[in-house]
């Protein structure tokens, strides 16, 4: 299969996404600040949602650049990190809908823990793929800072049932750490570009 078809279908997902978690915003039932405020926690959530989502669509661009073969176990490895993106809206829906409490912001930890997992998996299966394609090999390395974000979406699943605006914190902080886009795999592929 060609790696333009992958490319084609996760965008579309995506941008599908993205439309549930914009529709899902209620406009203020009084077009004041005060009604502003109201609905200002769901918004909140989806602008890091958002966030978050644009992160991984940025860096899938950045990987799939890179990728020269794509098998069945990359196309089910996409899926499933699709599959958790895809709970992002109801993540957000049910956080909002109670009010923040410990277990459903635990529950979007996990799925942006999930989404975390889901994109590792899709780069060992397109190194795996492609053995002799150094670029991403090279590229994706020991990918510490992805290991960090897993690790610090756990911290923060457990500190939701502590105090869950301390797991929001952190999963701030978890969108931070990925705003500066991840460009290992595009400096890599400048490098061995400028070396040819």
């Amino acid at each position: 299969m060609h790696k333009g078809r992958l490319e084609a279908f996760t965008d579309g997902v995506i941008a599908i996404i993205i439309t549930i978690m914009v529709l899902e915003l209620k406009v203020p039932a009084t077009p004041t600040l005060a009604g502003l405020a109201v609905i200002a926690p769901v918004m909140g959530a989806y602008v890091l949602s958002f966030t978050m989502v644009g992160i991984f669509w940025n860096n899938h661009h950045h990987l799939l650049r890179a990728t020269e073969t794509v098998d069945g176990t990359v196309l089910l490895s996409n899926l499933f990190l699709l599959f958790w993106l895809s709970l992002m809206p109801f993540a957000i829906r049910w956080m909002d809908d109670a009010h923040y409490l410990s277990l459903p912001t635990a529950a979007y930890g996990f799925v942006l823990t999930m989404c975390g997992v889901g994109y590792m998996l899709l780069e060992r299966t397109i190194v795996a793929a492609d053995p002799a394609n150094a670029s991403v090999s090279a590229a994706v390395g020991k990918d510490k800072k992805a290991k960090l974000s897993l690790v610090l979406d756990l911290i923060a699943m457990a500190m939701a049932f502590v105090r869950p605006w301390i797991a929001i914190v952190i999963y701030v902080l978890i969108a931070l750490l990925w705003i500066i886009p991840d460009r290992r795999v595009e400096h890599h592929l400048k490098t061995t570009a400028s070396a040819k």
